[in-house]
């Protein structure tokens, strides 16, 4: 065999073992991906139980409410006008101080209003001296007229000078009461027990009667609430009210922002009418205020209370899901396992809320961790403090 035929079957076997390693190599890489993918398409481990904390539903008298904003107003409130013309000469108080009744408050210059009196007392004596002249005069002529010595006319005349004398003297007498009363108005005092607001005059000013204001006084230590709800919530204010007799409905009143005790008060009154602008109704509650917590004029949170619901259901509020059907929550069953609950809710009762329907009380309600929960899995129930994004958790 010539040396060229040895090269050409030298290198067609060459071609053939490699040709035949890279099938072997590609079946080899087949068999590992189809070994792959059987191992992909086996069933991945279970997920570990949802940490969750849960809170026991409770049974709870609650009460059945509305919420509204109301504005405060003083129980009393005199805007202090002077009763006589003149100038203002004392200033007996200090703005913003508490007033007790009939406590002096200004005083206006007496000078003319003494005189005044002692003139009108002068002409009660002049009067009085008219009276008894009158009278004497009468008396000479009484017994003349039965001796026919004077005329009936001239006897007529003499009776009716003591009428006259006497009617002028009663018209002097109340020219000085009329005096007096005036000069015991220069002394200006509060009608009312309350806090003074700013004065609006100074010393030497000049005030007409029943037209300029002083000051004005405010009782503080009793409020009105106003506040007004929808026309809607009419029937059943009147409902309750009238199951209520003689116990006024109880409100209670707090300033918003105020982590303070609510103020419990009464509900007075109720408006003759709906107003047809706003379709609401007005009402009236009153607080004690002996502590001045409220002040006039001050929004505030009106809690109107119309009953007691007894032994309704309480689960948290934070518990609450919602989803295609509606509102639901998680309950843990025996064994730790997640029953998912439609629920019909009611009113808040701060941070809980009243379960109408879906939960009974004893139940375990989730109250966090419910986003990794689904129905029918397991769950591990933490304490309150090792709960996922709860105060104090761990990272």
């Amino acid at each position: 065999m010539s040396d060229s035929h040895v090269n050409k079957f030298s290198r067609g076997r060459s071609i053939a073992w490699r040709t035949t390693v890279a099938l072997v190599a590609v079946a080899t890489a087949v068999g590992l991906a189809a070994c792959e993918r059987k191992d992909q398409t086996q069933a991945p481990p279970p997920p570990p139980p949802a940490p969750v904390t849960v809170v026991m539903a409770t049974a709870k008298d609650v009460p059945v409410y509305l919420d509204e904003i109301g504005r405060t107003t003083a129980f009393e409130v005199v805007n202090v006008q002077p009763q006589v013309t003149g100038k203002i000469d004392q200033i007996l108080f200090k703005d913003g101080e508490d007033i007790a009744l009939n406590k002096p408050l200004f005083t206006i210059e007496k000078n003319w209003f003494a005189a005044d009196v002692a003139q009108a007392k002068a002409l009660v004596k002049q009067r009085d001296a008219e009276v008894t002249l009158a009278k004497q005069e009468f008396k000479r002529v009484e017994g003349l007229q039965q001796s026919k010595a004077i005329s009936e006319q001239e006897f007529e005349q003499k009776k009716s000078a003591v009428e006259v004398a006497e009617a002028q003297r009663a018209a002097a007498e109340s020219a000085v009461a009329t005096a007096e009363l005036n000069l015991r108005y220069t002394d200006i005092k509060s009608p009312i027990a309350g806090r003074a607001g700013q004065r609006r005059v100074d010393v030497g000013n000049i005030v007409k009667a029943n037209e300029a204001t002083l000051v004005t006084i405010q009782n503080l230590d009793k409020l009105y609430v106003d506040f007004t709800t929808s026309e809607r919530n009419l029937n059943a204010i009147r409902r309750h009210m009238k199951e209520s007799g003689d116990k006024q409905l109880k409100t209670y009143v707090s300033v918003p922002g105020d982590a303070g005790k609510a103020r419990e008060g009464k509900l007075t009154f109720l408006d003759t009418a709906v107003q047809a602008g706003s379709g609401t109704i007005k009402l009236r509650a009153e607080i004690e205020n002996t502590d001045r917590q409220f002040w006039p004029q001050q929004f505030v949170n009106v809690r109107l209370v119309l009953e007691t619901k007894r032994d309704a259901v309480l689960i948290p509020a934070a518990a609450v899901q919602v989803g295609q059907q509606g509102q639901f929550v998680y309950v843990v069953k025996e064994g730790s396992i997640a029953d998912m609950r439609p629920v019909a809710l009611g009113q808040r009762q701060d941070d809980l809320i009243v379960a109408n329907d879906g939960v009974k009380a004893g139940e375990r309600v989730i109250a966090t961790g419910q986003m990794m929960v689904s129905p029918g899995a397991p769950v591990k129930v933490l304490e309150p403090q090792a709960a996922p994004g709860a105060p104090g958790a761990k990272a």
